[in-house]
């Protein structure tokens, strides 16, 4: 469900799925081959969501903002189930685990993974190719070639994913 919020009103990019149970509030910026999975709420009501382009934010997550911080999640990042994403940054290339959240003004830079059930704290900053991991988030060791590529890979995968949901609405005239 798409609202409006002070006249500001969500704008989809080309070949985006959007699940059902899905609220989009306000100003909210998806970019072209994204997805959103169920139940999942992007409240852009006091500031902007800006999401690139083949990004997925899967189930049951919650991103917000803050007066003075927008959310901005870059192109091909992957964030798992019951993610909480407030007022913050990430770079392209990501993936965010399972039950993560990130705080405001925290920043996690590009081709980096946060682990799943991590807490990134208020405006901690991680750099390039970050493996992250705890309660409170740290910096465990650089990541491989591998585990960099394995974050485009999971990119990929659910483009798919988001292709055949977007197929079968088609087929339903949905």
């Amino acid at each position: 469900m798409m609202v409006p919020y002070e006249n500001n009103y969500p704008k989809i990019g080309e070949n985006v799925f959007i699940a059902q149970g899905v609220f989009l509030i306000g100003t909210v910026v998806i970019g072209s081959e994204s997805s959103v999975f169920f139940n999942s709420v992007l409240r852009a009501d006091i500031n902007d969501i800006i999401i690139g382009n083949r990004t997925n934010i899967q189930d049951n997550c919650t991103l917000h903002v803050a007066s003075d911080k927008p959310v901005i999640v870059g192109d091909d990042v992957t964030v798992g189930h019951n993610v909480v994403i407030h007022a913050c940054e990430i770079g392209d290339n990501v993936t965010i685990g399972m039950s993560t959240t990130i705080m405001n003004g925290a920043v996690i830079g590009k081709n980096s993974i946060v682990a799943a059930g991590s807490l990134v704290t208020r405006n901690k900053v991680f750099p390039e190719g970050a493996l992250i991991l705890g309660n409170p988030a740290k910096m465990i060791r650089p990541l491989t070639a591998e585990e960099i590529e394995g974050n485009r890979k999971m990119a990929i995968k659910y483009s798919g994913v988001k292709d055949k949901y977007l197929q079968d609405e088609r087929k339903k005239g949905v």
